[in-house]
C-alpha cells in the first residue's frame, strides 16, 4: 500500500480524482498517509455493504459464460474431486461467511437488507499467527504450503484414538477430530510432530470451528445457501475442500458449501460501485 500511494503522488493522481472509495480495515489503516502523501481525500464505506453489493454484482455478471458461484464433488477425495458451478440465480436467503482475520456472518436476504448473525475471532489472522509461533514465523503463502505437506493426526486426537473406532450411538465416525492438538500432551508425540503438522494441524482447527459455527447458524436461520468468502481462503484449497466435506457431512447433505471464482475483490467492486454513484 505505501508503494500505491507513492505512485499515486508520483503520477499525480489527484489531478484526476480527488476522492478515493474505499473500505476495510485499509480504509482507516491508510487514510492519513493517502491525504498527506497523495493529497487523495478517502470516501470510507462500510465493509459489509460493499461485500454484500460486490459479491451480488460480480455474480450476475458471470465468469466466461457460466456461474461465479461453485462447489466440489467429491471433497473428500483427491482423485475424484472436481469443481462444480452452481447457479445461484435466486440468491435469497443467504448465509455469508466472511473469513479474514477474523469471521463474520451474515444473513443475507436482499442487497439491502442483512444482519450480522454472529462471528468469531478465529480466522485467517489466528492461522497466520499460531503459525508463526508454532513454526517460527511464515508469509501467508508459506505456511499454507507448509501445511499442505503436513499430517494433523499426529497433532490431533480422534475419535479412534479415544474409542478405538466410531463412537456408533452419537454417529462420530472415527476419523472426526475428537480434540484438537490433544496429541500434544504426550512428550513422546510432541517431539513426533513436525512443523508441517502443527501448521495442518492449526489450519484444520480453524477451517472446523469456522464450519461447525456456519452450520449452526445456518440451522437457526433455516437458511441452506452457504457462501464462504475471504482473503483467507484465496489460495487456501485445503479449507475450501474441508468446509465442503464438513458441511455436506454434517448435514446429511442439506447443506452446500458455495465458493467465488474471484475470490479477495468483492469489497474493491462494492466500493466502486458506490463511487460510479458519486456527482
Amino acid at each position: 500500500m505505501p508503494a500505491f500511494i507513492q505512485m499515486g503522488r508520483d503520477k499525480n493522481f489527484s489531478s484526476l480524482h480527488t476522492v478515493f472509495c474505499a473500505t476495510g480495515g485499509g480504509a482507516y489503516k491508510f487514510e492519513q498517509d493517502f491525504l498527506t502523501i497523495g493529497d487523495l481525500q478517502l470516501c470510507k464505506l462500510d465493509e459489509l455493504d460493499c461485500l454484500i453489493k460486490g459479491i451480488l454484482y460480480i455474480d450476475s455478471v458471470g465468469f466466461n459464460g457460466r456461474s461465479q458461484c461453485y462447489y466440489f464433488e467429491n471433497p473428500a477425495d483427491s482423485e475424484k474431486c472436481q469443481k462444480l458451478p452452481f447457479n445461484l440465480k435466486n440468491p435469497y436467503p443467504l448465509l455469508l461467511v466472511n473469513i479474514g482475520s477474523g469471521v463474520s456472518i451474515l444473513a443475507v436476504y436482499s442487497k439491502d437488507n442483512y444482519k450480522r448473525v454472529t462471528g468469531t475471532s478465529l480466522g485467517g489472522g489466528t492461522f497466520f499467527g499460531l503459525c508463526c509461533l508454532l513454526t517460527g514465523g511464515l508469509h501467508s503463502e508459506e505456511a499454507l504450503e507448509m501445511a499442505s505437506r503436513g499430517d494433523s493426526t499426529k497433532v490431533d486426537k480422534l475419535v479412534r484414538d479415544i474409542y478405538g473406532g466410531d463412537y456408533e450411538r452419537f454417529s462420530l465416525p472415527g476419523w472426526a477430530v475428537a480434540s484438537s492438538f490433544g496429541n500434544m500432551m504426550s512428550k513422546e508425540k510432541r517431539e513426533a510432530a513436525s512443523k508441517e503438522d502443527l501448521a495442518r494441524a492449526t489450519l484444520i482447527t480453524i477451517t472446523n470451528n469456522i464450519g461447525s459455527i456456519a452450520r449452526m447458524c445456518a440451522l437457526n436461520e433455516n437458511i441452506n445457501q452457504v457462501v464462504f468468502v475471504g482473503n483467507f481462503l484465496r489460495i487456501n484449497t485445503i479449507s475450501m475442500r474441508l468446509l465442503a466435506y464438513a458441511l455436506d457431512y454434517w448435514s446429511k447433505g442439506q447443506l452446500k458449501a458455495l465458493f467465488s471464482e474471484h475470490e479477495g475483490y468483492f469489497g474493491a467492486v462494492g466500493a466502486l460501485l458506490e463511487l460510479l454513484k458519486l456527482p
